[in-house]
């Protein structure tokens, strides 16, 4: 087919975000988390989560419970102090086995979804009721939290439907299930968002990391706040940055958004996450052919097209022709590779923008200091260009001091943060 060459421009343009554009969002995002602090109006929620970064000296037996989805882990972890520790043993069930059981569905009740939980606990640590375990729980729902122990779900994502949770404090059913099951030698006294998980596990491994991040199906980044005016106790500060708006959407975007299950929410989200990007490529593609519907595309599709090195395109040709119906010449192949490669960068400069708004905020103006970013997530560690982007973008807005940050890898960060925030409860 032969494509309008002029409206492809049209599209890469409305994709692209100049050098001085991106140094304005970074600056309003820096703005947001002031506001937010402040406690004025702001699209970054700035939670915090009552715990401060390990100091490396974490050592002893404790459990981690992740749950971010439907796939549970329980984990019984030794930390020996200094970034070391040992898995002794994991436990790990799908909350639902279609004909067998349904945890999530609207049929089910608190008490059996948490006595399911229990259950597993209690083989992570081999049914052992001579020891006294403390037990971390990386809880990746949206809770109010008051301290390290009280998380109150507010309601329920990600399709879960489970009848009385929601207005509970978590920890609170998981102590009665606990209890119920004889194992009252488990003591669950943290919850943490699994941004928040990532920041602790990399701390305790690596020096001055102050940022963590999820870059994954969805997307959200954390820091460590110091409060250098004295007003509160330091912690690490649950940013919710998926909801970040001081953003300028395309119309593919604003139709993503406003045809989503929460419209009006999560627009930084919308526009860098893996949920999204198969749809943003989808929308703009429908665009340039002309069709009146979006195509649909998934974050591995637009992987493979990006990734597919070979002279004829044969691996992008095939999942184009198989989405649209149309099939491609070689020089429109390689357009629609460099479309999905654009889509790529923007996500990738966008969270940039935000990380170099952290770095600047935890300057005070002074200058940058040797730093770790912890990044967890699929986005992140095999999406081609998001890596390379993400490192040219934030020397692009911090110039030479970018030099100090490292970007580092972090994927043991659900049970190992939670094990370390159980750590960080026992004095001395």
């Amino acid at each position: 087919m032969t494509m309008d060459k002029k409206k492809y421009d049209e599209v890469l343009a409305a994709f692209s975000i100049s050098d001085d554009e991106l140094q304005k969002i970074s600056a309003d995002f820096e703005a947001e988390m002031q506001a937010g602090l402040e406690g004025e109006d702001s699209t970054l929620r700035m939670l915090r989560s009552y715990v401060a970064l390990p100091t490396g000296k974490e050592i002893g037996d404790f459990l981690a419970l992740d749950f971010g989805g439907t796939n549970v882990r329980a984990l019984h972890i030794l930390l020996h102090g200094g970034g070391r520790y040992q898995v002794i043993k994991k436990a790990a069930k799908p909350l639902t086995e279609p004909g067998v059981y349904d945890y999530v569905s609207e049929s089910a009740t608190a008490e059996e979804m948490f006595d399911f939980l229990a259950e597993l606990i209690d083989e992570a640590i081999e049914s052992n009721r001579s020891t006294t375990y403390l037990l971390g729980h990386t809880f990746s729902f949206p809770s109010v939290q008051t301290d390290l122990y009280n998380a109150k779900l507010i309601t329920w994502t990600k399709e879960f439907a489970t009848q009385g949770v929601e207005g509970r404090v978590v920890n609170d059913l998981l102590k009665e299930a606990l209890a119920r099951r004889g194992a009252r030698n488990v003591i669950p006294v943290a919850v943490i968002n699994d941004t928040v998980a990532t920041l602790l596990a990399a701390a305790y491994k690596k020096p001055n990391a102050y940022i963590g991040s999820i870059y994954a199906t969805g997307q959200n980044t954390c820091y460590f706040e110091e409060f250098t005016d004295g007003s509160e106790t330091p912690t690490v500060i649950n940013m919710e940055s998926g909801g970040f708006g001081k953003l300028r959407p395309t119309k593919y975007d604003r139709h993503i958004d406003e045809t989503s299950e929460k419209p009006g929410a999560q627009h930084l989200e919308k526009m860098v996450s893996g949920r999204y990007l198969g749809e943003i490529y989808g929308e703009a593609l429908a665009d340039i052919l002309g069709k009146a519907a979006p195509f649909s595309f998934t974050s591995i599709d637009l992987s493979t097209i990006v990734a597919d090195a070979y002279l004829d395109r044969h691996e992008a040709a095939a999942i184009l022709e198989e989405k649209t119906g149309e099939k491609f010449n070689a020089l429109e192949l390689n357009l629609l590779q460099d479309l999905a490669g654009v889509i790529i960068a923007r996500s990738a400069r966008l969270v940039a923008a935000t990380f170099a708004g952290i770095v600047r905020h935890r300057a005070h103006g002074a200058e940058i200091k040797e730093q770790h970013i912890a990044i967890d997530g699929s986005v992140y560690e095999k999406m081609p260009l998001v890596a390379e982007n993400l490192k040219k973008a934030l020397a692009d807005l911090l110039g030479d001091e970018a030099e100090k940050i490292h970007i580092v890898l972090e994927n043991t960060g659900s049970a190992l943060g939670a094990a370390l925030a159980a750590a960080m409860t026992v004095e001395g």
